[in-house]
């Protein structure tokens, strides 16, 4: 599945809640079935820098696309990972740096965040792009 068609699930997902308190309990449910980062990938090297709470974000190639793992301490924050390793994880490089990331926006997630956790938001895409600039250029 291409990141637009994930996107566009999630974007449909999103709309069938009536509120921001049906979809904060989605996005905690989303969380709650992140699968388990290894704990050898929990190191201050994979923590994301610009989150309020501590995200770990790991990256690795298989074949020619990116697997993603992640966890956080904070239910909130792991379920917003939880949403952008949907997306990334299993994409190319060149596809996930292509990306827009409009769908944010479009299920209203950033304008329901507090401050911090929005730098925290744009923290977490910036370093999945990261990762696919890093393996890209292994090419």
């Amino acid at each position: 599945m291409s990141i637009k068609e994930i996107q566009d699930e999630i974007i449909d997902e999103f709309s069938m809640f009536d509120d921001w308190d049906e979809r904060f309990q989605y996005v905690i449910d989303l969380g709650k079935n992140l699968p388990l980062i290894d704990e050898k990938f929990k190191t201050d090297e994979n923590t994301i820098k610009g989150c309020q709470s501590k995200v770990w974000l790991n990256g690795e190639k298989t074949d020619d696309k990116i697997v993603f793992t992640a966890d956080s301490d904070a239910i909130i924050t792991k379920g917003i990972i939880a949403i952008l390793i949907r997306v990334f994880s299993n994409q190319k490089p060149a596809d996930i740096l292509e990306a827009n990331t409009d769908f944010i926006d479009e299920i209203g997630l950033k304008s329901h965040l507090s401050p911090t956790r929005a730098n925290g938001l744009v923290s977490m895409i910036k370093q999945i792009k990261m990762y696919a600039l890093a393996y890209q250029s292994q090419n």
